[in-house]
C-alpha cells in the first residue's frame, strides 16, 4: 500500500483558519478516526462540521478542536489520491495536536509528508507538469501583482503549451531528418540542406525570445535591487524612509549614522523593488563604519538601480565626487539622481550631474514634512518609467522566471546553433540529428520530461511543508 502523507498546510502563527492536509489510501479512515460521529456514508467534495477529536471510537476522547472535514476521493484532487483536509481554527496548539492525532492513528503507512511532497504527487500523477508545479511556489512567493500574475499564468499551463508548440516544430524538422537519413537513396540535396536550416532557425527563434524574457521575469520574480547611495547626511535615510511610509530606518543630522546597509521591500511604479540603504563612501578611521562603507561599493556594484541621493543645498564636495565616480567606474544602466534639500536653496545644478552621468534621471525635491510623500511618488513615477514593467502584457507573452527553465533553454539554444552549424558545413544530417534531438530533450526538462529523481528532489525540496 502507497504511503499516506500528513502536515500541516498553512502557515506558522495565529489565524483565522488552519488546514491539516492528508493525501493517500488512508484518508478517509482518518476522517472516520478523527471525527467525532461521523456518518457511516461520506460523500466526496461535501464539508462535513465536527469535533475533532484523537480516536472517535472513545466515547470520553478528548475534544481537540471543531472545524470542518473535507473528504476528496481520487482521481479529483489535487494530488490526484484521496485527500483529506481538517479545517480548524489557526491555533498552532490545536493544528499539532491534530496532525500528531493523524500521524499516532496507528493506522499503517501514515507519516509526515516531506516538503512539497504533495505538489510532487501532484507532478507524478499527471494533475500538472514540472513548469506548472514550479509555478505553484512562485505563487506562494509573489513580490507584486506582476509576479502573481505570471506565475498564475505559468500555473495554467501558459508555458508548458508553448514549450509543447516549440517542441511541435522541431519534432516535425526530426521527422523530416529520420527520413532522410533511414532513406539515403542519393546524395543530399542543396535545397533540403536549406530547408532543414531554415525550419531550425526558426525554432531556435522561439526558443531565444522566450529566453530573452528572463531579465524581465528576474525582476518580476526577485524584485529590482536598488541601492540608496550618497555621502553622509544627503537624505538617503530620510528617502528610504518617505518610500516606505514607516521610520525603519533612524535619521539624524549626525554623519555616520548609518554604518551598514539596511534592506526592505516594497513596491516602486508597480516594479517590485528591493531597497537598500547604504552608508556614505567617506574616508573613517572607524573600523565598523569602514565595513559599512565596504559593502557599500559592493552593494552598488550588485545593484539593478543606483538611486544617488545628493545634498542640494552645497555645492559638490570631494565625498560627492567620490560617489559619482564610483558610480561612472561601474558604467550602471540605471541611475536615479535625487537632489535633495530643495527647501535650503539650490546650489548643485541637473546641468552639472547630467554632464557626469549622461544617462540618468534626475528629480530634485525636499524630504522635509509632507513634501517627502511627493519625493516619494516622485522616485516612484521615475523607476516605473525606467523599468517599464506596467506595460508588460502578462495574458500575451510568456515570461520565463525560473531559473533551471533559462539554463535549459540556453541549452536548446546551442544546440540548435550546434544542427545549424553541422549542415551548414556539409556533414551528414545523422550528425546534426543528434544536437536537435539534444535540443528537443532539453525542451522537454522544462515541462518535466526525462528528468531525474535528483531534479525532482531538488525543485519539490523548495516548497514548504504542506504544499
Amino acid at each position: 500500500m502507497a504511503d499516506t502523507i500528513a502536515a500541516i498546510s498553512t502557515a506558522p502563527g495565529e489565524g483565522g483558519i488552519g488546514i491539516v492536509r492528508v493525501s493517500g489510501p488512508q484518508s478517509l479512515s482518518l476522517m472516520k478516526r478523527l471525527k467525532f460521529a461521523c456518518p457511516e456514508k461520506i460523500e466526496p467534495r461535501h464539508a462535513y462540521f465536527g469535533r475533532v477529536v484523537r480516536d472517535s471510537s472513545d466515547k470520553n476522547a478528548k475534544v481537540i478542536d471543531e472545524g470542518i472535514f473535507l473528504y476528496m476521493k481520487a482521481p479529483a484532487s489535487y494530488t490526484g489520491e484521496d485527500m483529506l483536509e481538517i479545517q480548524v481554527h489557526g491555533s498552532n496548539v490545536s493544528l499539532r495536536a491534530i496532525l500528531a492525532a493523524v500521524l499516532d492513528s496507528g493506522l499503517p503507512d501514515v507519516r509526515m509528508a516531506d516538503p512539497g511532497e504533495f505538489t510532487k504527487l501532484a507532478f507524478l500523477n499527471g494533475k500538472m507538469d514540472l513548469s506548472q508545479a514550479e509555478a505553484v511556489i512562485d505563487i506562494i512567493k509573489a513580490k507584486s501583482d506582476l509576479s502573481l500574475e505570471i506565475a498564475e499564468g505559468q500555473r495554467a499551463g501558459r508555458l508548458s503549451e508553448n514549450i509543447k508548440n516549440i517542441r511541435g516544430k522541431l519534432v516535425d524538422v526530426l521527422a523530416q531528418m529520420a527520413v532522410d537519413i533511414d532513406y539515403p537513396d542519393e546524395d543530399y540535396e542543396t535545397d533540403a540542406y536549406e530547408e532543414l536550416i531554415e525550419q531550425l532557425r526558426v525554432v531556435r527563434e522561439e526558443v531565444e525570445d522566450l529566453r530573452n524574457t528572463a531579465s524581465i521575469g528576474r525582476i518580476a520574480r526577485e524584485g529590482v535591487r536598488a541601492v540608496i547611495a550618497g555621502k553622509p547626511n544627503a537624505g538617503k535615510s530620510s528617502l528610504m524612509n518617505a518610500i516606505l511610509g514607516e521610520g525603519r530606518v533612524i535619521v539624524t543630522d549626525i554623519p555616520g549614522t548609518t554604518r551598514d546597509t539596511v534592506e526592505e521591500s516594497a513596491s516602486l511604479g508597480g516594479v517590485p523593488i528591493v531597497l537598500v540603504d547604504t552608508a556614505g563612501l567617506r574616508d573613517s578611521d572607524d573600523k565598523v563604519e569602514k565595513i559599512g562603507i565596504e559593502r557599500t561599493t559592493q552593494a552598488i556594484a550588485g545593484a539593478d538601480l543606483v538611486i544617488l541621493v545628493l545634498d542640494g543645498s552645497r555645492e559638490l564636495d570631494e565625498e560627492d565626487e567620490r560617489v559619482l565616480s564610483f558610480i561612472e567606474k561601474i558604467e550602471m544602466d540605471h541611475v536615479l539622481v535625487v537632489i535633495n534639500k530643495e527647501d535650503l536653496g539650490r546650489s548643485v545644478s541637473e546641468d552639472a550631474v547630467r554632464d557626469r552621468l549622461p544617462g540618468a534621471r534626475i528629480i530634485s525635491t525636499s524630504l522635509v514634512g509632507r513634501e517627502a510623500l511627493v519625493a516619494a511618488q516622485k522616485v516612484s513615477d521615475a523607476v516605473g518609467e525606467m523599468f517599464d514593467l506596467g506595460r508588460i502584457r502578462v495574458r500575451e507573452t510568456n515570461i520565463v522566471t525560473n531559473e533551471r527553465h533559462v539554463h535549459l533553454l540556453k541549452k536548446a539554444s546551442a544546440d540548435l546553433d550546434e544542427a545549424i552549424a553541422m549542415l551548414q558545413n556539409g556533414e551528414p544530417v545523422e550528425v546534426a540529428e543528434l544536437s536537435a534531438h539534444y535540443a528537443y530533450g532539453a525542451l522537454g526538462m522544462i515541462i518535466g520530461e526525462e528528468v531525474g529523481d535528483e531534479i525532482l528532489d531538488t525543485v519539490f525540496s523548495k516548497f514548504c511543508l504542506g504544499k
